[in-house]
């Protein structure tokens, strides 16, 4: 469960360093970079240069939730939902590799995103509360794995990714673009990698029951059923960095006890190898990060099974989430979730501040901008051209990466809005219409 206790050390964490950021503003951008290309950049998080203004960030909120069927068809149930049950000791994360139903990896696309989104604007409107104006009123639409990539950027040593980004009627959506031969790349896993990828499936099978557990105490001490990665089971939540309302989506591996539809019964399954020594314990702090934010941009706890190199669960470990960066502080060259969240905040000001005051050398209303990022470097926002878009749009029926039904949803939802609410001020509708509370951390928790 997360802390409900607020820092008291609050003040001490805003006097915290931060990596030299360097944003090159819009209007300026023609004298240092090529025509089309803004950039935000860091040196190191190694280097400090002055303190760091804590962000505010809002404590996740449960939209709605939906499932996949084994078929990977989107349904508005739980039929997916699981619960979390404690695994059988010694379990051997080997079992059922052989009758693994494995996804192939696919384009990133948001389109399931966006119909959940539809249907939270369609509830609203059925109860007159101008679901049009609600969506206006969010900064971002976003899975919850593209926003983890952008707010541990600070401290990646070895992977690069790509967003494609969009923005209508003041809302930025953000799509992973992954090329032909990165998805290659992806679906033909070596061997042995593949399995390491099936012992975290596995464990969330011995971990999870299609029915809640009797009582606390009870293990299941049984395997929970073969995996296959087309069902999954999502949320849609919304929270806020800064002054940007966000909406994510992500898979909720399990929920504990009884679903409430509140984010705090929500349980999070990783895996990691055995701490055997100083090197093993310092790649698993590492791993925190990522783990963390996972977590936190969910409002998930964590439940972590410790395993062999031959794939038998040693142990078992709950962390609360907002416990996790304690766990780190003030040891060699470890993470600072401030400073990530610091930079999460720079990187969507500098992405808004671009897209608003560059218009499209296409001519195109809504154009496609593509993100880089580069471990080390920072990242690089430039409007896509012709042949980028046609990439991004793949002979499909959309606008830029949008799908035609979206776009004309959204068009129509306007319509009706104004029309039906002809006095409200196009972005102060909806349910985060009136002021939220919000801290430099989530409300009642501490880090």
């Amino acid at each position: 469960m997360l802390s409900r206790k607020r820092s008291t050390s609050a003040e001490s964490e805003s006097r915290r360093t931060k990596p030299r950021l360097c944003s090159i503003d819009a209007d300026n951008a023609s004298q240092a970079m090529p025509q089309t290309a803004v950039k935000l950049a860091y040196s190191t998080v190694l280097r400090m240069a002055g303190p760091i203004s804590p962000v505010a960030f809002q404590q996740p909120s449960s939209l709605l939730t939906f499932s996949y069927s084994p078929s990977h068809e989107l349904e508005f149930t739980d039929s997916a939902l699981r619960y979390y049950v404690h695994p059988p000791r010694n379990a051997d994360l080997r079992h059922g590799y052989d009758r693994w139903i494995r996804r192939p990896e696919e384009r990133g696309r948001i389109d399931n995103l966006l119909r959940a989104v539809i249907r939270v604007r369609t509830n609203m409107d059925a109860q007159d509360l101008n679901g049009a104006g609600w969506l206006r009123d969010i900064g971002i639409v976003s899975w919850r794995g593209v926003m983890t990539k952008i707010m541990t950027a600070p401290y990646e040593e070895r992977d690069s990714w790509e967003l494609n980004v969009m923005m209508v009627d003041g809302t930025l959506y953000f799509e992973e673009h992954l090329t032909e031969n990165k998805l290659a790349e992806k679906n033909n896993v070596a061997p042995h990698h593949r399995m390491q990828m099936y012992y975290g499936y596995a464990f969330e099978s011995y971990c999870t029951s299609s029915t809640p557990a009797p009582s606390k105490g009870t293990a299941a001490g049984t395997w929970g059923g073969d995996v296959n990665t087309n069902v999954q089971w999502c949320s849609v939540v919304k929270t806020k960095l800064g002054d940007t309302r966000i909406v994510i989506g992500g898979e909720v591996d399990c929920v504990r006890g009884h679903f409430t539809g509140n984010t705090d019964s929500f349980v999070e399954l990783k895996t990691s190898l055995i701490i055997r020594g100083a090197q093993d314990e310092a790649h698993f702090e590492k791993k925190l990060l990522k783990f963390y934010f996972q977590s936190f941009l969910l409002g998930v706890p964590i439940v972590v099974g410790f395993r062999t190199a031959a794939g038998r669960l040693s142990k078992v470990q709950s962390f609360r989430t907002m416990e996790i960066p304690r766990l780190v502080r003030n040891k060699p060259g470890a993470w600072d979730p401030l400073v990530c969240l610091d930079w999460g905040k720079r990187f969507i000001e500098l992405l808004k501040s671009t897209i608003v005051s560059r218009p499209s050398t296409l001519g195109d209303p809504l154009p496609v901008w593509r993100v880089k990022f580069t471990p080390r470097s920072g990242v690089t926002i430039s409007p896509l051209d012709k042949p980028g878009l046609d990439e991004v749009v793949n002979g499909e029926d959309r606008v830029g990466f949008l799908p035609q039904w979206y776009f004309d949803d959204i068009r129509s939802a306007e319509r009706r809005s104004s029309e039906l609410h002809p006095s409200v001020n196009a972005r102060s509708a909806g349910p985060n219409a009136s002021p939220e509370k919000t801290s430099t951390l989530p409300p009642g928790w501490q880090i």
